[in-house]
């Protein structure tokens, strides 16, 4: 894969022990999404330093340690690695090689329903997971309206859908971001009930 995370990725946070380590990191099981397609390849990091692969039903283990804040060395079939650690929220980690441009993408199988075995499983989790995330800053997200040529607000997406329902408003009534100046992006109430 080539490397250039941020640009996939944005809005990655680097490794920090204290955040990380203990109730995301250490003892999971991270699903190695690079080549699902051809094997499952699931990696837990214990304590001690040991990580274990298992690689269908082939388990194995060899050293990992933590260098430099979110820099990590880990021993492989090919010799020492180093990768910096990232996290993409709590469920989905990154680890850039530094040698190569590179990069492993894992998800965190202990936070998946279904558990992940394919692509098609890992694009299920993924569509939900974001799905549910832009509803949620959709609805907090606060609009300005227009009715009767007057502006109220701001109000969030949740407060003039509620409006809508009660029948204080009409679907049809013009809103804009508050970070617009205008309407001129002819959004409607009703455009928000479909987000």
């Amino acid at each position: 894969m080539p490397s250039d995370i941020f640009e996939l990725l944005p809005n990655l946070v680097a490794f920090n022990y204290e955040r990380h380590y203990e109730p995301l990191f250490i003892n999971q099981n991270w699903v190695l999404i690079n080549g699902i397609s051809e094997k499952k390849a699931t990696y837990v990091f214990k304590d001690d330093n040991i990580l274990s692969i298992q690689d269908d039903d082939v388990v194995s283990e060899t050293s990992w340690t933590i260098s430099f804040h979110n820099i990590f060395s880990i021993e492989t079939t090919d010799g020492l690695i180093t990768v910096k650690a990232y996290f993409k929220d709590k469920d989905v980690l990154v680890l850039e090689h530094q040698d190569k441009e590179d990069y492993a993408l894992f998800i965190n199988e202990d936070k998946v329903e279904d558990g992940i075995n394919s692509i098609d499983d890992v694009t299920r989790f993924l569509k939900a997971k974001y799905e549910k995330k832009v509803k949620e800053v959709i609805h907090k997200h606060e609009f300005y309206y227009i009715d009767n040529f007057k502006e109220f607000g701001p109000y969030t997406a949740k407060e003039l859908v509620e409006k809508v329902k009660s029948n204080a408003l009409s679907v049809y009534c013009f809103i804009r971001d508050i970070n617009d100046h205008d309407y001129s992006k002819r959004l409607r109430i009703k455009d928000l009930l479909y987000s």
